[in-house]
């Protein structure tokens, strides 16, 4: 099987049909072994967000990951050196079975699945990508959620040395984000460690990294080193630097503009310059999974 690279071509990306009937096809043998950090059995039951997939060479070499530079194509040109194996994740807090976990120890008999889902930035762009990965939910279901966990905490990586970005002053480093509880369990939260069947590039967040696709890309945080499971809301990187702009919640709502900007419309990533904008989806196009967990609440203050 051949291992797709950040510097392929148009041609040799595989076309959405072909994908999905390649999905079908592992369906109907029953099983697969997921080319990746842990061994697991592929299912071809995750959410499909009803779109031409964006192509893999702009997955992969259009990234805001401010560990490896400011500039979108910096991740593709400096994530190679980053060391993703070995690789461990440290779960913490409110949970009965906490520690140190090596990342296929972790992942270990956990089903993959294969989800197509819909990721819009607050710089008015987006992508459909197709993501393998885990349920969130069923890691902290193994690590044994306590009665008074409120939140999910997640950090990133702090390396320095592989990561230029982090010898910035840009942001507080490590980068942070959080998620409430049940924001966490939902089924479409995925922990991702692929995209397009293969594992998951460096400079797309590998080698695992949170999806919650109805909320602004920067929630979905990568090179994940942390989950700590806690009562009170985490602190969340983009929220310190500057919470006039950027709330807690972060959930995609053409009806909130951005201070500097409308985020009513959108482009697709791939598209062209000169290609028209769509209206961007209130919850980004997922209102009917995930609008009830925002019931009675005023999505304008807690934005």
């Amino acid at each position: 099987m051949r291992v797709w690279k950040a510097d392929l071509t148009a041609a040799d990306v595989t076309p959405r049909a072909l994908w999905l009937n390649r999905r079908r096809l592992m369906a109907g043998a029953g099983a697969m072994a997921f080319a990746g950090p842990a061994m697991a059995q592929v299912s071809a039951d995750g959410f499909d967000a009803g779109e031409e997939s964006t192509a893999l060479e702009d997955i992969t070499a259009y990234n805001n990951y401010y560990e490896f530079g400011l500039d979108k194509t910096d991740p593709a040109r400096l994530a190679g050196a980053l060391t993703t194996d070995p690789w461990s994740v440290e779960i913490a807090g409110l949970v009965d079975r906490p520690g140190t976990f090596a990342l296929a120890d972790l992942l270990s008999g956990l089903t993959v699945e294969e989800r197509i889902y819909r990721l819009r930035c607050v710089e008015a762009w987006s992508m459909v990508v197709p993501w393998n990965g885990v349920p969130l939910a069923a890691i902290l279901e193994r690590a044994g959620v306590q009665d008074g966990a409120r939140y999910v905490a997640f950090e990133t990586l702090f390396c320095p040395d592989e990561m230029p970005g982090q010898r910035t002053a840009s942001l507080d480093w490590p980068y942070r984000e959080g998620l409430r509880i049940d924001e966490a369990m939902h089924p479409l939260t995925l922990m991702a460690t692929g995209l397009y069947g293969e594992p998951l590039p460096k400079q797309n967040g590998a080698p695992i990294r949170l999806v919650v696709p109805w909320k602004y890309g920067f929630k979905s945080i990568k090179g994940i080193v942390r989950i700590s499971l806690v009562a009170d809301q985490p602190e969340t990187t983009w929220n310190m630097q500057n919470p006039g702009e950027y709330g807690f919640y972060s959930n995609v709502n053409p009806e909130v503009d951005h201070p500097r900007w409308s985020q009513a419309s959108e482009r697709r990533v791939g598209a062209g310059l000169f290609a028209g904008r769509i209206d961007t989806l209130m919850f980004n196009g997922y209102e009917d999974q995930v609008a009830g967990l925002y019931a009675g609440m005023d999505l304008k203050a807690n934005f």
